[in-house]
């Protein structure tokens, strides 16, 4: 059963890069490219779920992420990422 859409929300590039704990780094290594990666650390999104804002790549692990398309992203809105991954 696939989940639904509940927020559309903006991609957009830090001033400063947020920090990513090292877990999220950790489970990431083989989901995408270093390449990537590294373009996603500098990017955030105002979280509907937290309410705050986050680092992407914290958004990219979370439970309720579906997908990214051209700097948007779907998102379930049924639970947020643990609250160890929340940095600042």
């Amino acid at each position: 059963m696939s989940q639904e859409t509940k927020f559309k929300v903006n991609i957009y590039p830090s001033a400063k890069p947020k920090k990513v704990p090292k877990v999220v780094s950790a489970e990431l290594k083989g989901a995408a490219s270093p390449k990537a990666i590294s373009r996603m650390k500098k990017e955030s999104v105002d979280c509907p779920v937290l309410k705050k804002e986050v680092a992407f790549l914290v958004c990219f692990a979370c439970p309720s992420f579906l997908r990214r398309v051209e700097g948007v992203v779907d998102c379930a809105g049924v639970q947020g990422p643990p609250q160890e991954w929340v940095v600042g």
